[in-house]
């Protein structure tokens, strides 16, 4: 069985078991990003593999990690060159340098990652709140982007529901209700459709980053922002392709923003995944990625 060995990445990480979360682990990398956020560069982790033409983007959710795409990243990596990002503030990413982890920041520091790091317009591929932020992105960085592919995404909501108590004490018994495992794993098994996907291996992915310095101090400045409250004129505005998945069974969004989606993104195409959740990259990510071929062309 092959082990986890890297040093970007807690230790706890070396209790994972599922070959694929192993395998992404191994692939986790640090680089320096410039921006105008901050005199100096922020220390930002991703992974790479795979080769090709107009390189793929994945942006994880809410509190999460790009360990999210640790079963849907090899399916990609075959057909084109695929990176999977933390954004700032999230993940393994630094949540000290910069003086905001505002949506504005979070674009900002993707601008400047893509800038320096890729160079090439990307299929930008955005799960949850990370479809709230490739849609903004998408709209301020035309020119970055080759399609957008939006799954079970935010935007049209409102941003964190925590962000009303996020005022001294509240802000720090918020956050430690989400550090709770009981807590965690239930929004796990909410997002799912398949509960059995809920492993072990999966609640040491979902977790990993809250041994990350500043962990509780980040997340609590991000839903003070107010998170991400896209205009519906800014999500109209997009003219790339793109393509909309989400799952029939999405418990932690509903259905409803699907169509919203479709209705508002003149030419977009909507694929429904029947007997998924909120999470199709890791309950089906094989179907996925043949949506994604279809749509690109692969």
């Amino acid at each position: 069985m092959p082990t986890m060995s890297n040093p970007v990445l807690p230790t706890a990480a070396q209790a994972l078991t599922e070959p694929t979360s192993i395998a992404l682990a191994n692939l986790v990398q640090r680089r320096l990003v410039f921006t105008p956020l901050t005199p100096e560069p922020i220390p930002t982790t991703y992974a790479l593999s795979g080769v090709g033409l107009a390189p793929v983007l994945l942006l994880h959710g809410f509190d999460s990690s790009l360990l999210e795409f640790r079963r849907l990243l090899p399916e990609l990596a075959l057909h084109r060159q695929t990176w999977a990002l933390d954004l700032l503030g999230f993940g393994f990413s630094d949540r000290c340098l910069s003086p905001s982890l505002s949506p504005a920041a979070i674009k900002t520091h993707l601008y400047s990652f893509w800038q320096q790091w890729i160079g090439s317009p990307v299929v930008l591929v955005g799960a949850s709140m990370g479809g709230a932020a490739a849609l903004d992105f998408a709209a301020t960085y035309p020119a970055a982007i080759a399609a957008l592919v939006l799954i079970d995404s935010a935007g049209f909501a409102a941003g964190p529901a925590m962000d009303k108590v996020m005022v001294p004490p509240l802000d720090r018994l918020a956050t430690a209700f989400l550090r709770n495992g009981w807590v965690r794993r239930n929004i796990s098994r909410q997002a799912y459709f398949d509960r059995s996907l809920v492993t072990a291996d999966a609640q040491i992915c979902a977790s990993l980053h809250l041994e990350c310095p500043d962990w509780q101090r980040g997340l609590i400045r991000f839903t003070q922002s107010g998170g991400y409250r896209l205009p519906a004129e800014q999500i109209a505005s997009l003219t790339c392709p793109t393509l909309i998945l989400w799952g029939e069974q999405d418990r932690i969004l509903g259905t409803q923003d699907a169509q919203r989606f479709h209705q508002a993104i003149a030419g977009s195409q909507l694929r429904w995944i029947p007997q998924c959740g909120h999470v199709p990259h890791l309950e089906q990510p094989q179907t996925v990625a043949r949506a994604l071929g279809d749509f690109l062309g692969w």
